[in-house]
Order: C-alpha cells, then sequence, then structure tokens
C-alpha cells in the first residue's frame, strides 16, 4: 500500500467509526503504521473529529511518539499508540475510543463473556488496565496500558475508554463496534438477574474464526464508508 493509500485508509476509517456512533468530540484516536516503516504510523490529529481527517492533517509519529511530520498537531495520548505497536509487531492499526456500554462495562469489573455473536469475537478474552482513570500521556503508562493488552485483541481502559487492535484497519474498526456491541448485549443481559444459556465452547470458537475472515471485516467496513459519505452528500 502506498502512502496516499493508507492515509485515504485512514481518512475513511475516522468516516467508518464516526457513523458509527464511536466518535466523541474531537476524542478518540485511530493509527496505521506507514507501509514498509514499521518504526513509524499515521495518526488522527489533535483537535479534529474522527470525521475531519485529511491528507494535510494526518501526524506522522515514530515509536518514541514524537511527531516527525504532518500538519496537524500530536494528540497527547499518543503512548497508547506508540507503545502498542513497539510491542506488538503483528498489529498494523489500533483505535482509542470512549465508547459508552464499554465504560460502563469496565467500571462495573465485569468480564466479557460469548453471550452473542459479537461477544465471541472476543472469546479470548480482553485486557483490563485499571491504573488509572487518567489520560495516557507517557511512555510509562502507555507501555502498562499494551502489557494489559496483551496478544489480545481489545483491553478496556477502566472507566476511561477502549483500546482495540488489528492487522488491518477494516479488522480495527469493526472489532471496535463489535465491542462495543458485545458489552451493550451483555450489560442488558446481566440487567435482567438470569443465567443465559451458553453454547458450547467449540462451536462459539468456530463461529469466531468465520467472523474473523479478513473479507468480512472488508465487507462491513466498507459499507460504513459508503455510508458515512452518503449521508455527507445529503447535507
Amino acid at each position: 500500500m502506498e502512502y496516499g493509500a493508507a492515509k485515504q485508509k485512514l481518512i475513511d476509517a475516522g468516516l467508518a467509526l464516526d457513523v458509527a456512533g464511536l466518535g466523541d468530540f474531537t476524542r478518540g484516536h485511530v493509527s496505521l503504521r506507514v507501509p514498509g516503516r514499521v518504526s513509524q504510523f499515521f495518526m488522527k490529529p489533535h483537535s479534529f473529529g474522527l470525521d475531519e481527517i485529511t491528507p494535510e492533517n494526518i501526524v506522522t509519529c515514530n515509536l518514541d511518539g514524537a511527531k516527525i511530520a504532518g500538519g496537524g498537531r500530536r494528540h497527547s495520548e499518543v503512548f497508547i499508540h506508540s507503545e502498542i505497536f513497539k510491542a506488538r509487531p503483528d498489529v498494523h492499526a489500533i483505535v482509542h475510543a470512549h465508547p459508552k456500554f464499554a465504560i460502563a462495562f469496565s467500571m462495573l469489573g465485569l468480564e466479557l463473556q460469548p453471550l452473542s455473536q459479537p461477544g465471541a469475537e472476543f472469546i479470548d478474552g480482553v485486557g483490563v488496565y485499571d491504573d488509572t482513570i487518567d489520560l495516557i500521556r507517557s511512555a510509562d503508562t502507555g507501555a502498562r496500558v499494551a502489557q494489559a493488552l496483551g496478544a489480545r485483541k481489545a483491553a478496556f481502559l477502566q472507566s476511561h475508554g477502549v483500546v482495540v487492535v488489528g492487522k488491518t484497519l477494516e479488522e480495527c474498526v469493526i472489532l471496535s463496534i463489535t465491542l462495543e456491541n458485545a458489552c451493550e448485549t451483555q450489560l442488558i443481559i446481566e440487567s435482567t438477574g438470569r443465567t443465559p444459556k451458553m453454547f458450547p465452547l467449540p462451536e462459539i470458537r468456530s463461529l469466531s474464526e468465520k467472523m474473523g475472515m479478513p473479507e468480512i471485516y472488508d465487507v462491513n467496513f466498507n459499507y460504513l464508508v459508503r455510508k458515512a459519505k452518503s449521508l455527507r452528500g445529503r447535507r
């Protein structure tokens, strides 16, 4: 993927996240490794919404969290991204967002269960970072977030938000939305006080593998981008 295509993919990811309801004013961010440069990444700029990313304001950072190029301001929470990229060579995209159901879920100290199809995507668990409710503004706290994430797809930042990772931006964006859906469903179930039916673990794992196929992420990502652009065209 060329630089221009990668930046366009980051722009599309912002649109997809926003139209799916994961925007939070100008807070929250998304990043993507620079093609061919594993020690650098493109990132959404400070002071802009997820739907306002442009080729000109995208920031390029290194694994120390320093801005090395781009017209926008660097987010103070860049260390979430730099430290995860440093710890996880398999990760090529990261989303940090503040979805309301996931935040509520994290505050209750619940363990995400595969009670629904979205929940099945996280059958290997979700990490928990509970050191602080504060912003992640240092390499040290970013490293602890990366440690809490471990080898998983996602981690809760207790009372703060979520971090979701992927091999591609398509995977990362769709998993971010899926995690919020899984949290919402489980919170509804928990509120009834009843014990839900659990399907056999092999069946759940088989479903998880089917849902995790790259083409599934691509199809749904592209749908969200089309929807976001269509809505823009109606304004």
